[in-house]
């Protein structure tokens, strides 16, 4: 009788460094499985990538068993590493940050093909080109063309944005000044006036 599958959970873990803690032990703990044949399986299977995330997808069974398919490293990570950064850039396609060859391109592309939808090697080159792109990492020989262009609209858009600041920084100045000179002196108190109006209703 074929086991029936419970669930299937999916998770990252880096190579070879699987352990029962959090987040395996959180993810996989309630459903009963021995965390430690599990992390002992992942390990020995990915020993030799050790330094990649590894993404995993988990089936569990009734009978608390389970088995587990690994999948490439994320493109975003396999993108970081080749560019030797530890994160994307905060402006993406309009801040480039880092630059890879046209061959790391195409390594990626490669590992990556079993995961993407790709007919061949050159459509997953672009699709990977085009989460370069989003991350702020340029690809020398690939899309020079492009970048050139993205680059001249990044440095017009900055000029832009300089221009806009200075300009607000000059009506804030303006703002400033026009108050201190509009400022009208008012007397600490009314205390003198009243003094003498109280004079001139006693004499009256």
């Amino acid at each position: 009788m074929a086991k029936e599958v419970v669930k299937k959970i999916k998770l990252q873990i880096e190579a070879g460094k699987a352990t029962p803690a959090p987040p395996v032990g959180t993810v996989l703990g309630p459903a009963g499985i021995n965390l430690q044949e599990f992390c002992s399986k992942f390990n020995e299977a990915t020993r030799e990538k050790m330094g990649d995330v590894v993404p995993c997808e988990i089936t569990l069974y009734d009978d608390r068993s389970f088995d587990f398919v690994l999948k490439t490293p994320p493109a975003a990570f396999l993108l970081k590493k080749a560019a030797g950064i530890s994160k994307a850039g905060s402006k993406g396609a309009n801040q480039i940050i880092a630059t890879i060859s046209k061959e790391d391109l195409q390594k990626i592309a490669e590992t990556k093909l079993p995961d993407l939808n790709a007919y061949d090697v050159e459509n997953a080159m672009a699709i990977i080109a085009g989460t370069a792109r989003n991350m702020g990492i340029a690809i020398k020989g690939y899309n020079d063309k492009e970048l050139a262009e993205q680059a001249a609209e990044a440095a017009k858009e900055e000029a832009e944005r300089a221009k806009r600041d200075a300009e607000l920084a000059e009506l804030e100045a303006e703002a400033k000044e026009m108050a201190e000179t509009t400022n009208v002196e008012v007397p600490a108190d009314n205390t003198e006036s009243e003094e003498t109006a109280e004079e001139e209703t006693a004499a009256e």
